[in-house]
């Protein structure tokens, strides 16, 4: 295992596209974290790149106290798994998962041995004299895990593993990636636009926008105390809503002339944009802001409720 250290990170392309701007963090020693934004933001060009199958413009990558820019990328020590599975389709479940064993010279009973291990943890001892083309998508992509299970790597990179799934498989795939981890307590660097799968399975977040990074921080601090608007807005499902507002009067005032009695540091007349998440919203007939229901979403367990204020 081994701590990954990223420093000033650029990438730009030959067309002149600043695709990484300037991208510093940490993913400690056993640490999960996993890298958040809208498609386009940078997130897996920053996984590509600490991987070696992109080159950087600029910036230090370092793994385990150790310069790997100018590394190949087998020669960095990272396993990686990525959208598409990316399996040979003439090879079976288990000389799928052996493959980079082999080709590192291992011995065969060694190698064996290693592929029953994995394939116990992510059951699929039954499935390992079978070809990619018999297998179901989340079974691929648990075969591409044990695949990068068995390497013991010094980093695990995952690039949108489960975007190509159906909600129900990607759910449980949520806890084969929860349930590996269990197992192998190695440092993991997790890209996708899916911040369900950021808030459930990362020690850290990073959420990017174009190109930098917006915020890092537990699940939690960036759901409770987003560091700007987009993250505000994008991080929750609903998202938060956001009223303009102007401070004064010991409140803050809204177009219509609302005075809510919310505590804001800030002098009077300062123009504000106030947000709150929508399970902070309380429904009766006592004063408060008045609002006109749009539409209804019935979800199960939770009714979605789209209103105006205005």
């Amino acid at each position: 295992m081994g701590k990954l250290e990223i420093t000033d990170l650029v990438k730009i392309f030959d067309d002149g596209a600043r695709a990484v701007d300037a991208v510093t963090f940490d993913v400690e020693e056993a640490e999960f974290v996993v890298i958040v934004g809208p498609s386009g933001c940078g997130k897996s060009t920053t996984l590509r790149m600490i991987a070696g199958i992109e080159a950087e413009t600029a910036g230090e990558i370092r793994l385990a106290g150790q310069r790997v820019n100018d590394l190949s990328p087998g020669q960095r020590d990272v396993a990686m798994v990525f959208q598409n599975y990316a399996l040979y389709p003439h090879m079976t479940v288990a000389q799928n998962i052996g493959f980079g064993l082999r080709r590192r010279g291992m011995p065969r009973a060694e190698v064996k041995k290693a592929v029953h291990e994995a394939a116990e943890v992510l059951e699929l001892g039954a499935l390992l004299n079978r070809r990619p083309a018999t297998l179901s998508g989340g079974q691929r992509q648990r075969v591409a895990m044990g695949r990068a299970m068995v390497r013991q790597p010094k980093l695990f990179l995952f690039d949108e593993p489960l975007s190509n799934l159906d909600a129900r498989l990607r759910l449980s795939m949520r806890g084969e990636i929860r349930r590996m981890r269990s197992h192998q307590r190695t440092t993991t660097l997790y890209v996708t636009h899916d911040q369900t799968e950021a808030m459930t399975l990362a020690d850290r977040v990073i959420v990017m926008k174009d190109g930098r990074i917006e915020q890092i921080g537990t699940p939690m601090d960036i759901y409770r105390r987003p560091a700007s608007l987009f993250v505000a807005q994008f991080i929750g499902s609903p998202s938060m809503n956001i009223i303009d507002a102007q401070l004064g009067n010991g409140g803050a005032q809204l177009a219509d002339g609302t005075l809510l009695d919310i505590p804001v540091e800030a002098a009077p007349g300062t123009r504000v944009k106030l947000g709150f998440r929508p399970e902070a919203i309380a429904l009766g007939n006592d004063a408060g802001l008045p609002a006109r229901v749009e539409t209804l979403e019935p979800m199960g367990q939770e009714l979605i409720v789209e209103f105006a204020t205005q």
